[in-house]
């Protein structure tokens, strides 16, 4: 039977998008784990290993204007959809970090499923380096935000910034503290 894990990651930020990864590993892989409980440096090493290491690893991105428009939850779950799809090999089944998905692929939903099982705890860690990838890259085009530290999280100095610079292009509207302050 051929497993995919899915996880997404990016959800509480206040810029950027949401990016999920889909992952099916060819075997196992030592030293996996959520991806919030690694270091950056472990992150990245893993990362290498799981590409190295599966059969298929996928990637699914909505940003924030279509969170905006939709809701993170929907974001959410159609960024993790986009990147089961998007997998070169049809899974038998998905485990899914969180909740089910509506897909025609079986798929269980677990609750912290990226602290119990390792294709969800590679997706973690796919989804997780590409999105500070992402956010790495927009720190140079907007470097008072500090997304190199934050990623986008609403970190005392990146809610000082929007305070003083306003919002960009890649802030979420509709997220507080945002919301509060933009006319509709």
């Amino acid at each position: 039977m051929i497993i995919a894990g899915v996880d997404e990651v990016g959800r509480g930020c206040l810029a950027g998008p949401v990016v999920a990864a889909a992952v099916i590993l060819k075997k196992s892989i030592s030293s996996l784990n959520d991806s919030k409980k690694l270091s950056k440096r472990k992150r990245e090493l893993l990362y290498k290993n799981i590409v190295e290491n599966s059969l298929s690893v996928s990637i699914g991105i909505k940003w924030n204007d279509y969170i905006d428009k939709h809701n993170i939850k929907i974001a959410s779950d159609h960024a993790m959809i986009d990147a089961i799809k998007a997998l070169s090999i049809k899974p038998d089944k998905v485990l899914v970090d969180g909740f089910s998905l509506d897909i025609d692929i079986e798929n269980e939903g677990i609750i912290k499923g990226d602290q119990k099982f390792e294709q969800i705890m590679a997706a973690s860690i796919i989804a997780k380096v590409t999105r500070d990838e992402i956010m790495r890259s927009f720190h140079y085009i907007y470097p008072e935000y500090d997304f190199l530290s934050n990623s986008g999280y609403g970190t005392k100095k990146h809610l000082n910034a929007l305070e003083e610079y306003s919002h960009t292009p890649i802030h979420r509207l509709t997220f507080k503290p945002l919301s509060n302050k933009i006319k509709k």
